[in-house]
């Protein structure tokens, strides 16, 4: 019966209440990452029974104390677990983390179990989830297109139901991208809201820390528990997190109006937009349509303009001294930054 147990939250601790034990859930995710059988989900998997160790001391189920009592979950590999090597995708980049990130500590905190770090665009460069020098991630859906990324991993192993959620990261879409393009719920939070503090920058002005999940409550309940004031990391802010209010059947959906919607002449994608534009007015959902070309403008800025600067920043003694050692993409992204002037990226900001 536990083969065919969802793994959100609610699911798993009504499970708890009537006697399942956290063990045989992390011994059933263990299954079911060898029964999906994606050598490319995983960039690093924790011993089975050091996961089993953490689930055995977590004592009785109290999801008052510990709201993520027995749940288990997995962190992109731009994100430091103590003792386990940080690649971003990189092996020439790799350390051993001394300390869990902030979030990750905070969900530990919580009663969740960390099962593994996952593959992504290599230093969360790009929106495809395929330049990786490991195999990239098939999309749980349709294993023909791409999973999206760079939170590629972490979307197909919330996807594929191996965990009840991940952590990924998200700059210019890196978590809702591949949430969206895998059926699962990607949730970014406010800027700052969860600190960066042992995380690999992408653009440290623009990154946080994102959130894959089954269910938007499950989403929310994750937040809540990474959430807090970091004073270690110089861009988070005290944001206010309040439980999750009913829900109303109205709500308001932006999107591109007409004369910014590109599809590239994909007829068959701007039909699937416009017949999910009818499905949400179908469910109660008022439609206000916007000018999308400042967000195009931004979006050329972080790939191709002054905003790779902060990219390069992060990489800037690897591109010199071992430039092999990048994906050639990211490479190619990346050092378009040194074509650019500090002027230029005021310009840019302005």
């Amino acid at each position: 019966m536990l083969q065919k147990q969802p793994f959100d939250i609610f699911s798993l601790h009504d499970a708890y209440r009537q006697g399942l034990n956290p063990q045989e859930v992390i011994t059933e995710c263990y299954r079911r990452v060898e029964a999906v059988g994606d050598p490319g989900i995983f960039l690093h998997r924790v011993d089975q029974q050091t996961a089993l160790a953490e689930a055995a001391a977590l004592g009785e189920f109290d999801p008052r104390e510990k709201p993520l009592w027995g749940v288990p979950f997995v962190i992109k590999d731009n994100i430091d677990a103590a003792g386990i090597t940080t690649t971003a995708a990189c092996p020439a980049y790799a350390y051993v983390s001394e300390r869990d990130a902030f979030v990750v500590e905070s969900l530990r905190r919580a009663g969740a179990i960390l099962i593994g770090k996952t593959n992504l665009d290599q230093f969360a460069t790009g929106l495809v989830g395929v330049r990786s020098p490991y195999p990239p991630p098939k999309n749980a859906l349709d294993p023909e297109i791409i999973p999206g990324g760079s939170s590629s991993g972490s979307a197909v192993a919330v996807a594929h139901g191996i965990v009840s959620f991940a952590l990924g990261t998200d700059t210019a879409g890196s978590g809702r991208v591949p949430a969206a393009l895998n059926g699962i719920v990607g949730l970014k939070p406010t800027l700052g809201a969860l600190s960066n503090s042992g995380v690999v920058p992408a653009c440290r002005t623009l990154d946080t820390v994102s959130v894959f999940a089954l269910t938007a409550e499950d989403a929310y309940a994750v937040f809540r528990c990474a959430a807090g004031f970091d004073p270690n990391d110089p861009y988070a802010r005290p944001v206010a997190v309040t439980p999750l209010g009913p829900t109303s059947p109205a709500f308001r959906v932006g999107v591109p109006d007409t004369a910014t919607r590109v599809f590239f002449g994909d007829e068959i994608q701007a039909n699937a937009f416009d017949t999910a534009l009818e499905q949400i007015k179908a469910l109660g959902g008022e439609i206000v349509e916007l000018d999308f070309s400042p967000f195009f403008e931004v979006a050329a800025m972080l790939y191709e303009g002054v905003w790779v600067a902060e990219r390069y920043v992060v990489v800037e003694e690897l591109l010199h001294n071992h430039p092999d050692a990048l994906h050639p993409v990211t490479r190619q992204v990346i050092e378009q930054a040194e074509r650019f002037s500090a002027a230029d990226a005021f310009r840019g900001f302005y």
